[in-house]
């Protein structure tokens, strides 16, 4: 079980690392998608210390358990906060990866804490 978290989690910390570059460069196409789910492009820089320290928490997690646990968790629920927030604004497009975003995180959270 800890072989697959530590897998995990460094592909995840590798997405969430890219994602975060991508919201503190803030990319047109990314900030129209902002302006598309309705939210600001200044809540960009936030979303991307989110996702750093997510990725940190995971990968510091390998040593200590419960940080591990709590950084997925704290994953899972900002994914579930990025379906909700494509679904709310009709991104049915935008919704299916962050929704696998989400299915991870789960599986970072229940393997991390099966290998404690």
């Amino acid at each position: 079980m800890f072989t697959l978290y530590v897998i995990l989690a460094v592909l995840m910390s590798a997405v969430l690392l890219a994602s975060a570059r991508a919201k503190f460069t803030r990319p047109e196409r990314l900030v129209d998608q902002m302006s598309t789910l309705g939210l600001s492009y200044r809540i960009l820089p936030f979303l991307g210390v989110v996702q750093v320290a997510g990725a940190a928490g995971l990968v510091v997690g390998l040593g200590w358990g419960a940080l591990g646990v709590a950084a997925a968790a704290g994953l899972t629920l900002y994914f579930a906060g990025a379906v909700a927030a494509h679904l709310r604004a009709g991104d049915y497009r935008g919704a299916p990866p962050a929704a696998v975003l989400t299915a991870a995180a789960v599986a970072l959270v229940v393997l991390r804490a099966a290998a404690l």
